[in-house]
């Protein structure tokens, strides 16, 4: 690294690899040592900016235990402050005193975190004039729950503390009705049935969740509503809301959401099917209204490329 590619406001860090992690990838070390994203690690050597005996190193070189890794830090950026943008595709379904229900597009995250560059919920709600609670971290207020960023769908956001300490709450104690629609790889059998499996952090790609004894109790119904032979569209019902676990439950049962690459989606079948991400879409969330008390319902239909997706198995194709 030369002098001359240092900003001022740029650290570079040496990371000591742990006897816990060696023999893992350098990706998933650098990302789990500094707290980075899975992105913004990707970024980093990509611009060769991780290195091992001052040479550059490939993200996927097997890193032994003591070994002195030197990463070029990012920029430091303020996550508290939201920055208002015009977001495509976002839409606000529902907006009143206490909460704001939004239909989220897939490339946007929830909220800012290290490493992400793009659209935020919080940015588009700011670019659209809409306040939101202030109680959370201060990158993520209002936020009561989030969806992938290469999920589409659902998401209610607090606009009133009383709303933010209420859904909170109701996501915890497990009242909130979230359905989510999926086409999955193959058939599942039995057509309806139920998935218990606990869910942890992947033991060498520390951005990815696998099924893990010892993981967090996770447990997934779901039904099917079309078969294609090839593939399947199925209602899921989420009974807890762990991270990526609607992706990793049916990875783990060999039916992987198609275009989920990340999970053992077949390249073939996602590119048939025109899919750059997981075909997942929260389609309906439920909840009492923490300010009248009254149940209310919202629903959302797939967007253009899941839309696209479905008729393609369903003319039969690809082919």
């Amino acid at each position: 690294m030369s002098a001359a590619s240092q900003s001022p406001k740029r650290e570079s860090r040496e990371l000591q690899v742990p006897a816990e992690l060696a023999g893992a990838r350098a990706d998933a070390i650098v990302s789990q040592l500094s707290g980075l994203s899975r992105t913004a690690t990707g970024r980093l050597f990509e611009a060769q900016e991780v290195e091992v005996d001052g040479a550059p190193i490939a993200k996927s070189r097997k890193l032994a235990q003591g070994a002195a890794v030197h990463v070029l830090m990012p920029e430091e950026i303020d996550l508290s402050v939201i920055v208002p943008e015009t977001v495509d595709g976002f839409s606000v379904i529902h907006a009143d005193d206490d909460i704001v229900v939004i239909d989220k597009p897939a490339g946007v995250a929830a909220h800012p975190s290290p490493g992400w560059s793009g659209p935020t919920v919080l940015s588009a709600l700011a670019g659209a004039g809409i306040t939101v609670s202030t109680s959370g971290a201060a990158e993520r207020q209002g936020i009561v729950h989030r969806l992938d960023v290469g999920t589409s769908g659902l998401m209610v956001v607090a606009r009133s503390e009383r709303a933010y300490a209420t859904l909170k709450r109701a996501f915890k104690e497990r009242t909130v009705e979230k359905i989510y629609h999926t086409v999955v790889q193959g058939m599942p059998d039995p057509m309806r049935g139920t998935i218990e499996a606990p869910i942890a952090r992947h033991p060498d790609y520390e951005w990815r969740f696998a099924v893990i004894e010892g993981g967090r109790d996770s447990v997934t119904h779901y039904e099917t509503l079309e078969s294609f032979g090839r593939a399947t569209l199925l209602e899921v019902h989420l009974e807890t809301g762990r991270t990526h676990q609607i992706r990793v439950h049916f990875s783990a049962l060999k039916h992987p959401c198609a275009g989920d690459l990340t999970y053992g989606a077949d390249p073939a079948l996602s590119a048939g099917l025109g899919l750059t991400r997981q075909w997942l879409h929260a389609q309906r969330l439920g909840f009492e209204h923490p300010g009248t008390g009254e149940r209310v319902t919202f629903t959302s239909e797939p967007p253009a490329d899941l839309s696209w997706a479905l008729e393609t198995l369903r003319d039969g194709g690809p082919r």
